[in-house]
C-alpha cells in the first residue's frame, strides 16, 4: 500500500471504515494484555530458581571475610558479591559498594543525600535557590520521577543515535552552576536501545561543569543484556575515562541484577571514585549496619563468577529475542511503507521505542487500551510526562507470552493506523475550511 499521505480523502475514509470494523471485532473479545512495563516473564524468572537451592539449612554461611552472613557486619558488601558485580560493571572491586535489591533505591538515596548533606562538602541542595538536572529524552520515567519528587527542575536534552546531544550538554553544564547532574542509561538505553558512542563517552569524561558538585548519574542497567551473540554493542567504561581526564569524582555508576536474577530480590551496587565512596559510606553507617549478606552470598555462589552470569544471560536472550523479533517484524511488515511511524531495532535491553506522527501518541495508547492492551502512558518518557510532539511510545515486549505479544502488537498497529488516518482526515477538513 502507498504511504497514507498519498491517499485521497475517499480512500482514507474507506480504509478507516474497514479498519474500524476490525477494531470493533477485536474489542468485542474482551482481551487483557499487558505491554506496560519492562518486566521479565515467568520463563525468565524460572531461570534463576536454582538460586533457591544454593543455600540450605546446613550450608556454610561464612563469607570470605570470615563473617557469618546471618549476622551483623560488612557494611558495603561481602567480597564475593563485590567481585561479581565489579566484573559485571567493569570496575575494580575496591570502587564498588553493594546495597539492597534495587538500583533505583540507590539513586533515590544519592539524590536525597545530596539534598540533606551536599556532595563531598559542597552546599546541601536544600540550601540552594534552584537545582537543575539534565534529562536525555526520550528517557526512563522512573529517573524523572525521582527528580520531580524532589522539586528539581528538569531540562530535556535530545537523544541522537550516538547518545545525548553533547553540544547541548557541554554548553549547559559549563555555563549553569545550578545544573547538578544528568540522568544516563548509556547502554541499550530506555526506551530507544541506543548505546553511547566512544566519542559521546569521551565528551562526558571531558565535561567542565560550572558546579563543583555536578555528577553524571550513569545507570548501566542493561550492561550485559544482549539479544544477540554475534551483534553486541560495546560501551567504554566511564569511571576510567573520567579518571584519565582528571575528573575522577564526576560520575556515579549504578547497576543491579534485577533483570538477571529476581527483580524483587536481586542485589544493587554503586561504583564511584574513592573520595565519592568515603562520602557515601558516611551516610550508610548511619542508615544501616549492612544490607542482606545472605542474598549477596546466594548470588555469588549461584553465578560463581562473571562467566557464569554471562552464560545465564544467554538463556535470557533466547527467551526474549523471539519476542523482540515478533514486534519488529510486524512493525516492518505492517507499517514499513506507510510513513506513519518510525522505530529503532535495538541489539539489547528491554524496550522498543516507537515514534508516531506528531500529536498521535496519547490517542494511540488510548485506542490500544480500549481494545484491551495496556501500554506505558504516552509522554512517560519525557520529564513531567510532557512529550512536546506527543509522538513517543515505549513498547515493552518481555512480559507477555509470544502468543499474547503477537495479539497485542496487532492491536497496537491497528491503533496506529486508525489514529494516523484520523489525523490526515482532520487536516484535510481544516484545509477545506480554509478554502
Amino acid at each position: 500500500m502507498p504511504a497514507y499521505k498519498e491517499l485521497s480523502r475517499e480512500e482514507l475514509l474507506a480504509l478507516h471504515n474497514e479498519l474500524e470494523l476490525q477494531f470493533m471485532e477485536i474489542k468485542g473479545k474482551g482481551l487483557k494484555l499487558d505491554m506496560s512495563r519492562g518486566k521479565p516473564s515467568k520463563a525468565q524468572l524460572d531461570l534463576s530458581m536454582g538460586m533457591m537451592d544454593v543455600l540450605q539449612s546446613d550450608s556454610d554461611l561464612v563469607c570470605e571475610e570470615g563473617v557469618d552472613c546471618r549476622n551483623y557486619g560488612v557494611l558495603d558488601g561481602i567480597k564475593e558479591a563485590k567481585q561479581l558485580l565489579a566484573d559485571m560493571m567493569e570496575v575494580p572491586k575496591d570502587n564498588i559498594v553493594i546495597f539492597g535489591n534495587s538500583s533505583l533505591n540507590v539513586m533515590y538515596d544519592t539524590i536525597a543525600r545530596s539534598f540533606t548533606h551536599g556532595v563531598m562538602g559542597s552546599t546541601p541542595w536544600c540550601g540552594l535557590d534552584k537545582v537543575k538536572f539534565l534529562c536525555p529524552v526520550p528517557g526512563y520515567d522512573r529517573h524523572f520521577a525521582i527528580t520531580e519528587y524532589f522539586g528539581i527542575e528538569m531540562i530535556p536534552v535530545p537523544m541522537t543515535l550516538t547518545g545525548p546531544d553533547m553540544d547541548v550538554v557541554e554548553k549547559l553544564v559549563s555555563s549553569d552552576p545550578a545544573i547538578k547532574g544528568i540522568w544516563c542509561v548509556p547502554k541499550y538505553s530506555n526506551p530507544q536501545g541506543i548505546t553511547y558512542s566512544d566519542e559521546t563517552v569521551h565528551r562526558f569524561a571531558m565535561l567542565e561543569p560550572a558546579a563543583e558538585d555536578f555528577r553524571i548519574y550513569w545507570d548501566n542497567a542493561y550492561g550485559i543484556h544482549h539479544l544477540y551473540e554475534d551483534k553486541q554493542d560495546y560501551l567504554i567504561e566511564i569511571l576510567m575515562e573520567c579518571k584519565k581526564e582528571g575528573h575522577p569524582n564526576m560520575v556515579y555508576k549504578f547497576a543491579s541484577t534485577s533483570k538477571i536474577s529476581f527483580p524483587g530480590s536481586g542485589i544493587a551496587a554503586i561504583a564511584a571514585s574513592d573520595e565519592n565512596l568515603v562520602d557515601i559510606r558516611k551516610q550508610m553507617k548511619i542508615q544501616t549496619i549492612g544490607h542482606d549478606k545472605v542474598n549477596q552470598l546466594r548470588h555469588a555462589r549461584f553465578f560463581g563468577d562473571i562467566h557464569g552470569m554471562v552464560q545465564h544471560m544467554k538463556k535470557h536472550a533466547d527467551i526474549i529475542r523471539p519476542k523482540f523479533e515478533i514486534v519488529l517484524s510486524k512493525l516492518r511488515n505492517e507499517l514499513g511503507d506507510l510513513e506513519i511511524g518510525s522505530w529503532l531495532e535495538p541489539r539489547g535491553g528491554y524496550f522498543i521505542s516507537f515514534d508516531s506522527l506528531d500529536g498521535c501518541a496519547k490517542k494511540i495508547v488510548a485506542r490500544a487500551k480500549e481494545a484491551g492492551v495496556v501500554m506505558t502512558d504516552a509522554g512517560a518518557t519525557y520529564p513531567y510526562g510532557k512529550d512536546p510532539h506527543d509522538s513517543n511510545i515505549r513498547i515493552a515486549p518481555t512480559f507477555p507470552t509470544e502468543e499474547e505479544l503477537a495479539m497485542a502488537t496487532d492491536i497496537f498497529i491497528l491503533s496506529v493506523k486508525l489514529v494516523s488516518i484520523e489525523k490526515f482526515l482532520a487536516e484535510m477538513g481544516e484545509e477545506r475550511e480554509e478554502e
